[in-house]
């Protein structure tokens, strides 16, 4: 597995907007690097790229170059998880001209209250834009924000799924969302500037290390202005704004149809085994 840094290569935006269906009206093929263009490409990219980590359970390890990026989303029409994505997406706001600097975040989506703190293993992305810094995050599965998030502000901020809002918690940032009258921990953020070299272990903890779900279970989810959508193991689970989730169990057939039919991805005949698997985990 290579994991290098992501952080000196250019990107073909042109292949990148295709992939997400943006037809940008600025000069030399790129919109303007404004809030609207932010929020846009952050909807688009959402909604045409799912997440997933289909790789980690084949053996293959998570390449971050971005070559290997470029070629799986791109070009193979694949998905993939944080590193991918918002590494990915570093790269096109950086080429529109926007000032941008990953931070790494440590997840508290699912886990109990006190549960031991477990490695910072997500990658978000801070964007400086008009005096006013925001949080993109276009790779974070069932509960990605769909809409930029300032992070000036303790306001609770309304997306076109879920409220959100942005805490200060010890000398990080928290970053809430409300669920049934409550505000869940999502994913608490570092403010200090990591190194690639700190991203590059993380991305090897969470494709490798025995404890990672993503090791363990088929984890899928998009995100459009309809539905989020998500899919764990054979449970497929389709939540609509104002409603309640709609859940459904499948077999196998039904994970590939939902895999290619739902989430957009290209099923591979080598797939099947792990496919087969998720069938069975439920």
């Amino acid at each position: 597995m290579n994991a290098g840094p992501q952080t000196r290569e250019s990107v073909d935006l042109t292949r990148y907007f295709a992939r997400i269906g943006f037809a940008p009206t600025g000069v030399d093929g790129k919109p303007p690097a404004d809030t609207a263009t932010l929020a846009t490409l952050h909807g688009l990219h959402t909604a045409s790229i799912p997440f997933e980590a289909i790789d980690v359970l084949l053996g293959r390890g998570v390449d971050l170059t971005p070559q290997a990026v470029d070629a799986k989303i791109l070009d193979g029409r694949r998905g993939g998880y944080c590193f991918e994505q918002n590494g990915l997406f570093r790269r096109v706001l950086a080429a529109i001209g926007y000032r941008v600097e990953p931070l790494m975040a440590r997840v508290l989506w699912g886990r109990p209250a006190g549960a031991p703190a477990q490695p910072r293993t997500h990658m978000v992305l801070r964007v400086d834009h008009g005096g006013t810094p925001w949080l993109l995050d276009v790779g974070f599965g069932s509960v990605v924000p769909t809409a930029p998030l300032r992070l000036d502000t303790v306001t609770p901020q309304e997306t076109p799924h879920d409220s959100f809002r942005v805490v200060p918690s010890a000398s990080e940032l928290l970053l809430q969302v409300r669920r049934h009258g409550d505000w869940l921990p999502v994913y608490q953020m570092s403010q200090d500037r990591p190194e690639d070299a700190d991203f590059e272990a993380a991305n090897w903890y969470t494709s490798t290390h025995p404890s990672s779900h993503f090791a363990r279970s088929l984890i899928v989810a998009r995100v459009d202005r309809e539905a989020r959508f998500t899919l764990l193991n054979d449970r497929l689970t389709v939540r609509r704004p104002g409603a309640e989730p709609e859940i459904s169990q499948l077999d196998a057939d039904g994970i590939e149809r939902t895999l290619d039919g739902v989430f957009g991805l290209p099923v591979a005949a080598d797939w099947r085994p792990v496919i087969e698997r998720a069938a069975l985990a439920g």
